[in-house]
């Protein structure tokens, strides 16, 4: 099973994606650990990336996920903002889709408590602007508590809750 969860900066990807990663006893990957330098250094100047920063992330991500489809998944959590984006992701016909959505105002509380993080709360206008709103997957509003978040999810992706 291929898990990959979505939002803009500062949505609870890691949070939401790693629980479910440890429901499903699969390995967890984390998009943002995987930008090379440059991207970094740029997004921690406070300059959003472009699409041609980002696709050779993207096909490393993309790359990932095929590798670990083959051994019984994983979970990816990715801000994947345009369509391009999760159809480079979409690297079977069965990924399964999870999108995180909330008010721009708790988001950006939740970013500007961020301590250590390279992507700046003023950045999140940036992906707001960049932000595709799919047509498939669960959208998941934010303003439920993570317990909560991680029930949904997990009733959407087949396991029965109580």
């Amino acid at each position: 099973m291929l898990i990959i969860v979505t939002g803009v900066s500062g949505t609870g990807k890691t949070t939401i994606g790693s629980g479910l990663a440890s429901a499903f006893d699969l390995p967890f990957f984390d998009a943002d650990n995987f930008h090379p330098k440059e991207n970094i250094e740029k997004m921690s100047q406070g300059f959003p990336l472009n699409d041609e920063d980002r696709m050779p992330w993207l096909q490393a991500l993309a790359d990932i996920l095929d590798e670990h489809e083959k051994t019984g998944g994983a979970v990816l959590a990715c801000s994947a903002l345009k369509e391009a984006y999760r159809e480079m992701l979409q690297v079977r016909d069965d990924v399964r889709w999870i999108h995180l959505k909330g008010d721009r105002e708790l988001i950006w509380r939740r970013m500007l408590a961020r301590k250590n993080h390279y992507m700046k709360a003023t950045m999140l206008d940036s992906q707001f602007a960049t932000w595709e709103e799919p047509a498939y997957g669960l959208k998941l509003n934010i303003s439920h508590t993570p317990e909560e978040m991680l029930t949904i999810a997990l009733k959407y992706l087949g396991v029965p809750t109580h």
